[in-house]
C-alpha cells in the first residue's frame, strides 16, 4: 500500500497493491490497522456507491456537519473521476484552499477526505461507478454543500465540466461566502 500526503496534509491519496494474474487480480482495499497506520482511525459506518450515466457529471460538493460529520474514503471502481477536497475549518492555514486528484479504475488510487472538507467530483468517462466509506452515517439534517462552481473557490475542473449534468440540488447550493463556519481548526 502507497500512502501519499497531499498538499492539504490532512488528505491522503492511499493506492492499494494489487496482485494479478491470468485470472484477473487481487486487492486489499482497506484493512483497519494499515489505515489507522496512516492515520484513518475513525470507524467506517456506511459504504455508499454511486453511477454516473455520463462524462461530466459533477456530484458536490459537499459536507456534513456536527453532530454528524463525515470522513471520507473514496475509490473508484469502473471509469474515472477528478476529486476534490476543499478545506472549511475556518482557523486552518489551508482554510479554501483544495486538492484534486484523478481516481479511476485504472489507478487504483482512493482518497481520504477528513471531516471538515467539502467533496466532490467529475466524472471523466460515461458509466462511472464511485464507491465511498463514511465515517458517519447519512444525516439529511447535517447535510450542507456549496455551489461546485463557486468563482471564489476557482476549482480547475475539467474543461468539459462548464456543461456539468448536476442534480436540482447542488445546482442550487450557495457560495461559500454565504455559508455559516460550520468547521473550526
Amino acid at each position: 500500500m502507497k500512502i501519499e500526503q497531499l498538499a492539504i496534509p490532512d488528505v491522503v491519496l492511499i493506492t492499494p497493491a494489487r496482485y494479478g494474474d491470468r485470472r484477473g487480480f487481487f486487492s486489499e482495499t482497506f484493512n483497519a490497522r494499515r489505515y489507522a497506520e496512516a492515520g484513518i482511525g475513525q470507524p467506517f459506518v456506511q459504504d455508499n456507491h454511486s453511477l454516473s450515466a455520463q462524462a461530466g457529471v459533477v456530484r458536490g460538493l459537499h459536507c456534513q456537519i456536527a453532530p454528524s460529520v463525515q470522513g471520507k474514503l473514496v475509490r473508484v471502481t469502473k471509469g474515472a473521476i477528478w476529486d476534490v477536497a476543499v478545506d472549511i475549518r475556518h482557523g486552518s492555514p489551508t482554510y479554501g484552499r483544495h486538492v484534486g486528484v484523478e481516481l479511476s479504475a485504472a489507478n487504483w488510487s482512493q482518497m481520504w477526505v477528513p471531516g471538515g472538507f467539502l467533496h466532490g467530483f467529475c466524472t471523466l468517462e460515461p458509466d462511472t461507478e464511485v464507491f465511498y466509506k463514511v465515517t458517519a452515517e447519512y444525516d439529511p439534517t447535517a447535510e450542507r454543500g456549496v455551489l461546485w462552481n463557486d468563482p471564489d473557490l476557482a476549482l480547475p475542473w475539467p474543461s468539459f465540466a462548464s456543461g456539468a449534468v448536476l442534480s436540482d440540488k447542488d445546482s442550487k447550493l450557495p457560495v461559500l461566502a454565504e455559508c455559516d463556519a460550520w468547521f473550526r481548526a
